[in-house]
């Protein structure tokens, strides 16, 4: 089915220390984002990047890391995606590093409920109390479950924008100690790297899809640090042993077939640690795949 995706780019760096990852959008434009999805005969909207601040410009502060600045780019973000959802569009978000999800599945459950495919190595679900490095964006999934920084988790509307049957996770790999407990005990289902290796990742995900019948739409959430630094070295936390990229291919075809996908989410892309734009190159090929590229 023909659809309008809007592209949105989110060059927001504050929710982590490492630089480049703002720059992201511009490798993803560069890879051909736009061409790829126009020749699977979608219609495509990009009107840029939303403003976001430049670090160097902000007040030096103490924990938590420049939360005023994510907190209105999270806003913006979040209406954005709001008025994209509620034009029949769908939002396709280019970051900058993952806090942008604060907004953009705020902005995609807005109106109603939306199941969350979170992929990524990573669980980002620290709190201020459990965090080992303070930075936001370990944060973003469980503020979206409303625990955090109360600025946050009111990104938009008040309260928490996800129950924890509403999202399932594939291609954890690497927890901080708290992080693995308070994981253990959210309710949330918890696909890792050793479930994709015994099983396959055609079972993991299926099984996935399945825990989110109850919703009708899904948001992917996809951080490129989930795949092996072997096929996106260009990010900047990276975790040996993730998914390989047919295998990635294979989830984003599988999450296609059900016609349901609503918005989806790139980030954490660092052109100044990939190679010849690799990992652009790829996440072009991954959002391709979910929105209708088959091999026959």
């Amino acid at each position: 089915m023909d659809r309008t995706i809007q592209i949105i780019g989110v060059p927001i760096d504050l929710g982590q220390t490492q630089r480049g990852v703002d720059l992201g959008p511009g490798a993803v434009r560069y890879a051909g984002l736009a061409t790829r999805l126009a020749e699977l005969g979608h219609k495509v909207i990009d009107g840029g990047n939303l403003a976001v601040p430049i670090r160097e410009t902000l007040p030096e502060e103490p924990e938590p890391h420049y939360l005023p600045a994510i907190r209105d780019c999270c806003r913006s973000v979040y209406q954005t995606v709001r008025s994209a959802v509620e034009e029949g569009r769908i939002p396709l978000l280019l970051g900058g590093d993952h806090t942008l999800a604060i907004g953009s599945i705020g902005g995609t459950t807005h109106s109603a409920p939306a199941g969350l495919i979170w992929i990524d190595a990573h669980g980002d679900f620290n709190t201020p109390q459990t965090t080992l490095t303070g930075n936001i964006h370990g944060m973003t999934l469980a503020l979206l479950l409303g625990d955090g920084y109360p600025e946050l988790v009111d990104v938009g509307r008040p309260g928490p924008k996800l129950l924890p049957e509403d999202v399932v996770m594939i291609g954890i790999r690497d927890l901080d100690p708290q992080e693995r407990l308070r994981l253990r005990d959210s309710g949330i289902a918890v696909y890792t790297m050793r479930d994709i290796d015994e099983r396959g990742m055609g079972a993991v995900v299926r099984e996935a899809l399945e825990r989110l019948e109850h919703r009708e739409r899904l948001h992917v959430s996809l951080d490129m640090d989930g795949l092996d630094p072997q096929a996106a070295p260009g990010v900047g936390t990276l975790s040996q042993g993730g998914l390989t990229c047919r295998e990635a291919q294979l989830m984003m075809e599988i999450i296609a077939d059900t016609g349901r996908c609503c918005a989806l989410d790139v980030v954490e892309i660092n052109p100044i640690l990939d190679r010849h734009n690799q990992t652009a190159r790829l996440a072009v090929d991954l959002a391709a795949s979910l929105f209708g590229k088959r091999i026959l």
